[in-house]
């Protein structure tokens, strides 16, 4: 695993390819200049109660409103996302001259996110989404303003206004949800400036518009991705994964993408990158009418973590962390960096012990679902360590990591081992999105786990054959299958020590 300039040796030893509270603080407090250019929308929440059918036509109900509540939606909310996620945000975009356009202005400038860029217009209405809501639910949504391409003087002074925001940017990102402001013309002039852009995040209803502009990322969303390939994408969480990864080949050419991540809402996410195994990401899932906005936080997170220095995988993961974040609040919700640091530091004490975890396995046994356990010291994670876990929890409903602790590591691995602590160890663990449950355990081997929770299957990453794993007859003694997945090399994981340990003692990074 590369160490990302930025990120110090110190750290990334901790983590890895995991993260911990640490290591997302510092991200946060990078300051990553990002660029969104894009639709930026006005959403209205008109919320109240709800007790009567209007009598002039009795199946409308009838709202009293007793608040409202504005926001800035589109690539607004991509916008103020990563704001609240630390970044330095420059938003490029066109609005009316109208009051919804001031207002979107207005709600984007106290949400610290700099508007100098963005090009106000005589000869454009701004969109604004307005959602009528009682007791929880949204009743109607209406919608208004303009969603023509700029005419030739708006889109000039949108690409001129792009080119003095692009100086010294990490990122850009660029949200096209079809409601003007980004057509033909600010497509050709992106692609005429290709070479010289920064990491380029793409989130938009159709990716193949973008084709010729070579985004490194693109983010589609599960009906968006089957829109691509013309097809209707499985209903079953795996068959889509699947699905998706056979496709792989053609999403990225359609896209002219380098990684596409495809969103699945209450089934997490899919990352699809080069010839690398699918990464699939697992969600925590949230009403539908909790739902709004969650797309650009997952776009915001994923690009803070890719413009810091994470690898593709472990952003991933971040994204998902935030949208999970998200998704359980009402309106346009946004997730803020002290709000996922927080997260990451409650696996902090994440491993469960034996008799409470023997419990938590029966319940899921009696819900019918099929348990998944695996072991190891993962000392400092890897991708080969996060491949083979996003592997094995594909393999059953839920995942249990046992983790080595740290007496057990010094026997197995050497006196100058474990880098990490077993506290450590478990929490980064714990925070991958494919691991339900982490527990510690004293011996060299898990038998005497395997025996008290018996697991439907049992999974080893490396180069190992079932017949050599001395767990293995416990399993089948009982009726479970064993499984051994890709080959996960020690010698990753101790090369990449020495080199951090030696980029420590030159004071380097690489």
């Amino acid at each position: 695993m590369e160490i990302s300039a930025g990120i110090p040796p110190d750290e990334a030893t901790r983590g890895g390819e995991g993260l911990t509270p640490e290591l997302a603080g510092r991200l946060f407090r990078a300051g990553s200049k990002v660029v969104v250019l894009g639709d930026a929308i006005l959403d209205v929440w008109l919320s109240g109660q709800c007790d009567r059918l209007c009598r002039e036509a009795p199946a409308a109900p009838v709202v009293d409103v007793r608040q409202q509540a504005f926001a800035p939606g589109g690539a607004g909310n991509t916008a103020v996302n990563l704001a609240a996620l630390g970044a330095d945000v420059h938003m490029v975009t066109a609005v009316g001259d109208d009051l919804a356009g001031a207002m979107v202005l207005e709600e984007l400038r106290g949400r610290n996110v700099r508007t100098d860029h963005v090009v106000v217009s005589e000869n454009r209405a701004t969109v604004s989404k307005r959602r009528v809501v009682a007791a929880d639910q949204v009743l109607l949504r209406f919608d208004d303003g303009d969603r023509h391409d700029g005419d030739d003087g708006e889109t000039a002074r949108l690409l001129d206004a792009l080119r003095v925001a692009l100086d010294a940017a990490d990122a850009l990102v660029v949200c096209d949800y079809g409601n003007g402001v980004l057509g033909p013309r600010v497509r050709r002039a992106l692609a005429d400036l290709r070479p010289g852009l920064p990491l380029l995040v793409l989130d938009a209803h159709d990716v193949r518009r973008w084709r010729s502009v070579s985004p490194d990322v693109v983010t589609p969303n599960a009906a968006e991705a089957g829109a691509v390939l013309q097809v209707r994408l499985p209903q079953d969480s795996d068959a889509r994964v699947e699905f998706l990864d056979r496709h792989r080949e053609q999403l990225a050419e359609a896209a002219g993408a380098d990684s596409v991540v495809v969103t699945l809402d209450r089934d997490g996410a899919v990352l699809l990158t080069g010839d690398q195994p699918v990464h699939r990401t697992w969600a925590r899932p949230a009403p539908d009418n909790h739902t709004s906005g969650a797309g650009d936080t997952f776009t915001a997170a994923l690009t803070v973590g890719l413009a810091g220095g994470l690898p593709v995988t472990t952003s991933v993961e971040l994204a998902q962390a935030a949208a999970d974040i998200v998704v359980h609040r009402p309106g346009t919700a946004v997730c803020t960096a002290a709000e996922l640091e927080q997260r990451f530091g409650t696996f902090h004490d994440a491993a469960v012990g034996p008799e409470q975890l023997a419990r938590i396995v029966a319940e899921h046994r009696s819900a019918g679902r099929r348990v998944v356990f695996t072991n190891g010291c993962f000392d400092v994670l890897h991708r080969g360590h996060v491949a083979y876990l996003n592997e094995a929890k594909r393999l059953g409903d839920v995942l249990i990591v046992a983790v080595n602790a740290d007496e057990s590591v010094h026997r197995l691995k050497g006196p100058d081992r474990p880098v990490n602590n077993v506290r450590d160890r478990a929490s980064v663990l714990a925070a991958l999105s494919c691991v339900d449950h982490v527990t510690v355990f004293d011996q060299d081997t898990p038998v005497e786990l395997l025996r008290e929770l018996r697991p439907d299957v049992y999974v080893k990453g490396g180069d190992y054959t079932p017949e050599m794993l001395s767990e293995a007859p416990v399993v089948r003694a009982y009726g479970g299958q064993v499984r051994a997945l890709g080959y996960v090399p020690d010698h990753s994981t101790s090369a990449m020590i020495e080199r951090i340990r030696s980029t420590v003692a030159t004071g380097g990074t690489t």
